[in-house]
């Protein structure tokens, strides 16, 4: 598995270099946040806080999968790797993770500033950020199936985007009922949300390796 572990390297060792990703992914959340301020209003900032918070996390971790797997398909690195001893697969969960890291993280540091700007009751905080880490893993596994599927295709963000959000609609709604409601509703929505990632993590890898390999055939 060294193969898996070297890519997991190079990329994380390349975003975070280069930063243009997370720091896009954390732009695009901030001044996001700050136009539901305004075009909300204060009075009713609290109640919409947590969902307001999540289709923004939504949006920005699908702004930054548009490319996940386009330079690798343009300068031949992906052709390598479908051929490396190694499985296709393995080396899918290396890229997910380093971009994951790179871009997901800097978003949950993020988030308790938004919150406060989105005047998000200090105790569902909490809340917000684990089902936040919970969910934007199954997030970004979604967003990379539809990367793989639209590899190559002429305006395949806009495809991308008609693909995978319906599918993350059930993660934003439980994320979203994470962070406010009773103990009992906030633990069957985390619980969700963990069942949802062990999902995607058993059957996002294989999904898009089989679409990458149909992208390079």
């Amino acid at each position: 598995m060294t193969g898996p572990l070297a890519l997991f390297r190079r990329d994380l060792r390349l975003a975070l270099r280069h930063g243009s990703d997370a720091l896009a992914v954390v732009a695009f959340f901030a001044f996001s946040a700050v136009l539901f301020a305004f075009a909300i209003g204060p009075e009713q900032l609290g109640g919409v806080a947590a969902g307001a918070a999540w289709v923004i996390a939504l949006l920005s971790v699908l702004l930054s999968l548009d490319r996940l797997f386009q330079a690798d398909y343009e300068d031949g690195s992906l052709d390598q790797l479908a051929l490396a001893p190694a499985p296709l697969a393995a080396f899918v969960v290396a890229k997910l993770a380093a971009h994951w890291l790179a871009t997901a993280i800097p978003l949950l540091f993020a988030v308790p500033a938004i919150a406060l700007l989105l005047r998000l009751d200090h105790d569902a905080l909490g809340a917000l950020l684990v089902s936040l880490a919970l969910g934007t893993p199954t997030l970004v596994i979604l967003g990379a199936i539809g990367a793989a599927l639209t590899l190559g295709a002429r305006r395949g963000s806009v495809l991308q985007a008609l693909l995978v959000l319906p599918l993350e609609v059930p993660v934003l709604v439980f994320g979203a009922g994470a962070a406010f409601g009773d103990p009992e509703t906030i633990e069957t929505a985390v619980t969700v949300l963990g069942a949802m990632l062990m999902a995607a993590l058993a059957v996002g890898p294989a999904a898009i390796s089989a679409a990458l390999r149909a992208a390079l055939s």
